[in-house]
């Protein structure tokens, strides 16, 4: 007997909330924001917003499901099992940070504050979410097979990313390493920069976009299910001993970005959780490509 679905509904701490675990209470909270010129309803406006649209999210449960809640700064400890419906409420930023913990499942995304939020990856309202709940379980539910970007070191270690992957220095230091083709003969070009960026077609709308623009680019962004993936270098450095000649790239399936590490420390890290990521030293490497995953977003 199978078991039955389990919607895992994924949110994170609104500004109230983190304003009230800074400052104790609404009146203290309140009068910090008052002294900078700035009132308090309307950041309580919006979480009231978002406590609705979780209620709202839950009530839609069928009965016969399980469900869990799990908030953003405990995904890296959450387990999430086959048989579940992910449902992120909240805006398009939580949906790249739980992608990199999925394994196929559907996601469906939930707008809490239409109009502010983009909605590219939350499409939906709270209103919704009990079709979209039903169409996610069902065999052959329409999704989006969303391109994701990997990093995987020499160690084995692996890195997952909706948006994009950074790798570069954990502080403001430059970081000194090789890049080039991943099978190529040689170690790659000598390298000190800012970092190095790898996005894919849904971070083209983010920080991907602005190197891109920055650049005044001629090469196409991806689209977020293209199966292609633009990279690029920051603010590369030449000297005697670095150059930048590869300092912006593209790769498609099967192609890889290797960078090996000639510095005490690069860091590695996707969507913005620099909490969870990949710690790489003297001497390590790691491929940058298409991951085999997607990110499977109900329409």
């Amino acid at each position: 007997m199978s078991l039955a679905p389990r919607a895992v509904i994924v949110h994170r701490r609104t500004e109230y909330e983190e304003l009230l675990a800074r400052h104790g209470t609404h009146g203290q909270a309140a009068f910090f924001l008052s002294s900078r010129g700035r009132s308090i309803d309307e950041v309580a406006r919006r979480h009231d917003r978002t406590r609705q649209a979780l209620r709202d999210v839950a009530a839609a449960v069928p009965l016969t499901w399980r469900n869990s809640r799990v908030e953003r700064a405990d995904l890296d400890r959450f387990l999430f099992a086959p048989e579940d419906v992910v449902v992120v409420v909240g805006q398009d930023g939580l949906v790249a940070n739980t992608a990199k913990y999925l394994h196929g499942q559907p996601v469906v995304g939930i707008d809490t504050d239409p109009g502010r939020n983009p909605g590219i990856l939350v499409r939906h309202r709270c209103t919704d979410a009990a079709a979209l709940l039903r169409a996610a379980a069902t065999a052959g539910g329409r999704t989006d097979a969303l391109t994701m970007v990997e990093a995987v070191a020499d160690d084995a270690q692996r890195l997952l990313a909706l948006n994009e992957i950074y790798l570069g220095p954990p502080g403001h230091q430059t970081a000194r390493y090789r890049l080039g083709p991943d099978g190529e003969r040689g170690q790659g070009e000598a390298q000190a920069s800012s970092g190095v960026l790898v996005g894919t077609g849904t971070g083209a709308t983010g920080w991907l976009r602005s190197l891109w623009l920055e650049r005044g680019s001629t090469t196409a962004l991806p689209a977020p299910c293209e199966e292609r993936l633009l990279w690029f270098v920051r603010e590369a450095w030449p000297s005697p001993a670095t150059g930048t000649t590869r300092v912006t790239g593209e790769l498609g399936r099967g192609e890889g970005l290797r960078l090996t590490v000639e510095s005490d420390r690069i860091v590695v890290f996707g969507d913005g959780m620099e909490s969870d990521a990949l710690d790489l030293t003297w001497g390590q490497s790691v491929r940058l490509g298409i991951a085999q995953t997607s990110l499977h977003l109900v329409t």
